[in-house]
């Protein structure tokens, strides 16, 4: 196979609202954490595992609809890129983030439960 594929799918609920922040640039970024559940019985027992995602979303449209549409409790289709960045902490200590980003046009953010929100 030639090339490779870097593409993350997630469907989950918003653990917070979203933070907008804006850059000097006049651009914004809407960080949104996400969690997805698996649920599955063990012995008759239900089980469950939640993890949670960092995503960044760069797409100047997205970024509105995040914005004015997305609270806690919100369920999403999130579609883009798994990008590792590199930064140091107040010690100087080089830390990394893994994050899933919606930049141009390989974003994609569907609500799935209208403009309302969820819990």
């Amino acid at each position: 196979m030639a090339g490779s594929l870097n593409k993350v799918m997630l469907i989950g609920n918003l653990g917070a609202d979203p933070e907008i922040r804006s850059f000097q640039n006049g651009g914004k970024v809407a960080n949104l954490r996400l969690a997805t559940t698996e649920r599955w019985k063990k012995d008759g027992q239900q089980q469950e595992r939640t993890e949670w995602h960092t995503v960044a979303v760069f797409s100047e449209g997205l970024v509105s609809v995040c914005e004015r549409f997305l609270r806690k409790g919100s369920k999403v289709y999130i579609e883009g890129k798994l990008r590792t960045r590199k930064w140091q902490d107040q010690q100087g200590q080089d830390r990394y983030s893994t994050e899933v980003v919606l930049q141009g046009f390989d974003g994609t953010l569907t609500m799935l439960d209208g403009a309302q929100g969820g819990s």
